[in-house]
């Protein structure tokens, strides 16, 4: 057995994986991976990546960078140009990011499904939004799960408008799949945000909301001028105008986490979309009637 197949099997222990990454200080440990990520010494940086090549599969000759200054930098990387097509079909809409598909379907009424026997209500992810709620009764879902080791970065998934961004301050849970199986309700205690996007073409409201974790804790909006943390304090609803075109990249995490994707209940998901399934930025998601 190599070292790293020893790390995963070790990992992969649900019981431990659960208390190194949810019994911990989650709050204090995702500051301090805040900090020590940006460290841009050599011997850190190599030995910080080097664990990570171990312990995941990380893939980095998408990247535009062949050398990076910091685990962040390795983090939140670019990919080159021609890494991700974009499917041009005007009736799809493609997928904001690359991602392993979790729960996705139909809200039933207002209450949809983080894992088997997990459910949640929109009213409890989305707060007291209530045309968002009332737009978003029996409509088209789909969770969007971003591991480590994936691009991190996330992309407009039509041409759209985004109208407004509500902030939700909250913990840093996993979102793994051991974690969604014991924590109820666990998308809507952690931090996130509600980017509510219009389309240019029909006038659709697409939301999309990014849920940071434990070693995350803060998404970068490229069209804000703050980085939403845990130690933003406001405001927690604002309005802009940032136009995109589909693909154009809208923000991203500074690691890993989870994309909820919603659109009204005319749409639906396209057929290679299913549980487990896995799609990179760019291929179709959903789908217009």
């Amino acid at each position: 057995m190599t070292v790293r197949s020893a790390l995963l099997a070790i990992w992969q222990q649900e019981d431990i994986n659960f208390l190194l990454t949810n019994r911990m200080p989650r709050r204090l440990l995702t500051q301090f991976m805040g900090w020590f990520s940006k460290i841009e010494q050599p011997i850190v940086r190599d030995l910080s990546i080097g664990i990570w090549r171990a312990c995941a599969d990380l893939e980095l000759h998408e990247a535009r960078k062949e050398r990076f200054t910091s685990l962040h930098d390795c983090f939140t990387r670019e990919l080159k140009a021609d890494a991700r097509p974009i499917d041009r079909d005007a009736s799809v809409l493609v997928s904001p990011c690359d991602a392993i598909v979790g729960a996705c379907g139909r809200v039933d009424g207002t209450t949809l499904i983080q894992a088997k026997g997990f459910p949640y209500t929109l009213q409890d992810l989305l707060g007291d939004d209530a045309e968002l709620i009332e737009l978003y009764r029996d409509a088209c879902y789909v969770t969007l799960r971003l591991t480590a080791s994936m691009y991190h970065r996330f992309h407009a998934p039509h041409d759209c408008v985004v109208e407004r961004v509500t902030y939700f301050s909250g913990d840093t849970w996993n979102v793994n799949p051991i974690a969604l199986r014991r924590i109820e309700k666990l998308f809507c205690k952690n931090e996130r945000a509600a980017l509510r996007t219009r389309l240019a073409a029909t006038g659709d409201v697409i939301t999309l909301v990014p849920v940071a974790a434990i070693l995350v804790a803060s998404i970068r909006l490229r069209f804000l001028d703050v980085l939403l943390h845990l130690n933003y304090d406001g405001p927690n609803v604002i309005n802009c105008q940032a136009r995109f075109q589909k693909g154009d990249e809208i923000g991203g995490f500074q690691h890993g986490s989870t994309l909820i994707c919603f659109a009204p209940p005319r749409f639906s998901l396209c057929e290679s979309v299913r549980e487990g399934s896995i799609i990179r930025m760019g291929q179709p998601l959903l789908r217009l009637p």
